[in-house]
């Protein structure tokens, strides 16, 4: 298995980069589409980033938003028309809590888009879980606590949810489908002592990667690095002692624990990334990206309420340099890295390129 996380993936889609910027050049479509199907939401993790106050992420979601089954259906044809690569299902709200998951979920399958979940996985069962296990390429199941008493302290819910999560994870793995199992381990001042134990918890259950990351507690990168200061180092200990005392297991961990600033603070004016992966929320309106989706006064590419999502990318190529990142993107940004690396690669001096 190669790498499940790199920063270089989208440098094996040489026409998309190519065809950046498309303010001179025609249109391409997008890699990949997150798509929010729903933003009602099972848990209430305190950290959440659309419900924390402070984090400019969701600040404009309303949570009984969802797309219409029919609507949805528009939407993938689209994608498939346009040759889209990829689909993440994620939040807003639990995908797994919208109730034409399991429909898209089959079209999907039957096409050559790919399709993969973010969940809290305390409804990933029962049919829907099984077209996932057999057909999606991935799901990625958030976590925090490391017991029944803690999981339902963080996510206010009761204190069974935890196992009930754990259960559903080993039922996913049972069912022998070629999806990869995954856990992204969110880290806060009450979990990071647990940290070892909880990877080996989860290499037990026999999940295929773990990633490691910090929770985000402000749109201040240097406020967020003080918080994980005290024990960032017992962290990264921890994770080092699990790889030393597990030096042959097929588990891919991730270390996305790491200071967040190099993340936050952004000197270009223009985003490749959103050209490449974009994301189409619940409010059926377009965001430039996951840290800027349900943000209307930034984040707001267009709308395709009343329109459908291929007339919307084709219509003006305008829409796609809205968003200056140098004045209204100085928070977390999950692209930063991969847009300096395709800047980097872009602006590169066309007559000296063989000097390699």
């Amino acid at each position: 298995m190669g790498l499940l996380y790199t920063n270089m993936k989208i440098f094996h889609f040489k026409d998309k980069i190519d065809g950046l910027p498309a303010s001179e050049k025609e249109i391409k479509s997008p890699v990949q589409i997150r798509i929010k199907p729903t933003n009602v939401c099972n848990h209430n993790c305190w950290y959440c980033s659309y419900k924390k106050e402070g984090i400019q992420l969701g600040q404009d979601m309303v949570e009984k938003d969802h797309i219409p089954e029919e609507k949805m259906m528009e939407i993938v044809d689209d994608i498939i028309e346009m040759d889209v690569k990829a689909v993440t299902f994620s939040g807003g709200g639990e995908p797994f809590c919208y109730p034409h998951l399991l429909k898209t979920a089959k079209r999907l399958s039957q096409t050559p888009v790919k399709f993969a979940s973010l969940t809290n996985g305390a409804r990933m069962k029962g049919e829907v879980a099984e077209v996932f296990a057999h057909h999606a390429k991935w799901v990625r199941v958030s976590m925090d606590g490391w017991d029944g008493p803690s999981y339902a302290k963080y996510r206010g819910v009761k204190e069974s949810e935890f196992d009930k999560v754990v259960q559903n994870m080993k039922d996913f793995k049972s069912y022998g489908g070629d999806c990869l199992l995954g856990v992204s381990y969110i880290v806060d001042k009450d979990n990071q002592s647990r940290v070892y134990d909880m990877l080996q918890k989860l290499r037990d259950i026999r999940v295929d990667s773990i990633k490691v990351s910090p929770c985000i507690v402000s749109n201040d990168g240097r406020e967020t690095n003080e918080y994980h200061k005290p024990f960032f180092g017992s962290v990264k200990e921890q994770l080092q002692k699990f790889q030393k005392d597990n030096p042959q297991d097929k588990l891919q961990i991730f270390d996305a624990y790491h200071d967040v600033e190099e993340k936050f603070v952004k000197d270009y004016t223009w985003c490749p990334y959103l050209q490449s992966l974009t994301v189409i929320g619940a409010d059926l309106n377009v965001y430039s990206c996951q840290d800027k989706a349900y943000n209307l006064d930034e984040g707001l590419l267009g709308s395709i309420k009343n329109q459908r999502f291929k007339d919307f990318w084709f219509s003006d190529k305008k829409n796609f340099f809205k968003i200056n990142p140098s004045k209204v993107c100085n928070h977390h940004c999950v692209s930063n890295i991969k847009n300096e690396l395709v800047l980097d690669y872009l602006n590169a001096d066309q007559e000296h390129l063989e000097f390699i």
